[in-house]
């Protein structure tokens, strides 16, 4: 028998992660040069990463022959959130936290709850602990917390929420969310993922780390790859109980944050303007994005994050057209939404390439 076949039988049905064409891929594959290249396909921050963070970083660099010490950001984080330091759990990025969490509460046997359109990590984290994913039709392409609540069964450990959601953008309010929560049995861990948490306006926001107190439950991950603009270091990190932070710190692998990474997100973390120049951008660049999309006639998804999901007759062809002359945007046929595709709101210069490409594309 082939080694394959000795392998599980639920790995095997895994469909592998398809992250966004790298700039050096589409450099070979286009004869192009990297400067002639614009990437929207990733949501990462056109600004890069804060000055404060990147001098931390390069600071670090004479230490990397020590192992890490996360102790600094862990407290930079308890102190931010008001939570103690064993409510804290960090991950290289918060795609880690999300495979921890459901190594820790699934296996075969098991179910956990997830919304159609939602991140494709979550089925791929559900599957690889062995448990059965299953998936509640959209509503308006986001989360019906109605129906995820009906679909909870005895043998289900896990309901996965992004809020605002990867890759439609859609939002669900808090009181609704809070709703929700309140609900849902206390057996059944709710990971409430928070990635684009930032990009929400101040007066929407509502701080979710306070609901730990009373819903012992519940697991919040945040990153650092969006708007603090570190998505190459890898770092992002969960709040949750300090039980449930004990179980996922039994099961995380050690040094999982290297020196970096740790360095870079405690000096990014008060880099108040660096944030507040990055939410200003992606608003103005958000505004003009869609008012050309609506030029151009196509139906988008009204996004909450640094990205729009829009939709064309034939997307496919489009992003190779696109592909053709420089410019990267992702599809997302893989969330069952062939007919769509997600740009990453860029700087202004960005936004313009983008959509004179998507104009002489159509």
């Amino acid at each position: 028998m082939a080694l394959y076949e000795h392998s599980l039988p639920y790995i095997r049905a895994i469909s592998p992660y398809q992250p966004g064409k790298p700039i050096t891929q589409l450099a070979r594959e286009m004869g192009l040069s990297v400067e002639q290249i614009v990437k929207l396909a990733s949501n990462e921050n056109p600004l890069g990463m804060s000055p404060k963070a990147q001098a931390a970083a390069l600071a670090a660099m004479a230490n990397v022959a020590r192992y890490p010490d996360d102790f600094a950001l862990k407290q930079a984080l308890a102190e931010r959130t008001g939570l103690g330091m064993e409510c804290v759990v960090l991950g290289n990025g918060s795609n880690d936290l999300l495979d921890i969490v459901a190594r820790v509460f699934l296996a075969p046997g098991r179910t956990a709850i997830l919304a159609q359109y939602a991140f494709a990590v979550y089925p791929l984290a559900t599957l690889a602990a062995g448990a059965e994913a299953i998936v509640v039709a959209a509503r308006d392409y986001g989360h019906d917390l109605e129906a995820m609540q009906a679909a909870i069964r005895p043998d289900t450990r896990l309901v996965w929420i992004a809020n605002p959601n990867n890759p439609t953008g859609t939002f669900v309010p808090y009181a609704q969310l809070r709703a929700f929560l309140q609900v849902v049995p206390v057996d059944v861990v709710v990971v409430l993922d928070e990635a684009y948490n930032e990009y929400l306006p101040p007066a929407e926001r509502v701080d979710t780390t306070a609901w730990l107190r009373e819903m012992p439950n519940l697991v919040i991950t945040r990153t650092f790859s969006k708007i603090y603009g570190m998505a190459g270091l890898r770092i992002g990190y969960a709040l949750t109980s300090a039980e449930i932070a004990d179980l996922m710190n039994r099961v995380r692998q050690p040094f999982n944050c290297n020196n970096l990474a740790l360095a870079a997100a405690v000096a990014a973390l008060d880099d108040h303007q660096f944030v507040a120049t990055s939410y200003a951008l992606n608003r103005s660049g958000m505004a003009q994005i869609v008012n050309g999309l609506k030029r151009l006639g196509c139906t988008h998804i009204p996004s909450h994050g640094n990205f729009v999901t829009f939709r064309l007759a034939d997307a496919a062809l489009v992003n190779q057209k696109l592909l053709q002359q420089g410019v990267i945007v992702r599809p997302i046929a893989a969330y069952g939404m062939p007919e769509w595709l997600r740009v990453t709101i860029g700087s202004e210069g960005e936004n313009a390439r983008f959509l004179a490409a998507l104009e002489a594309s159509l």
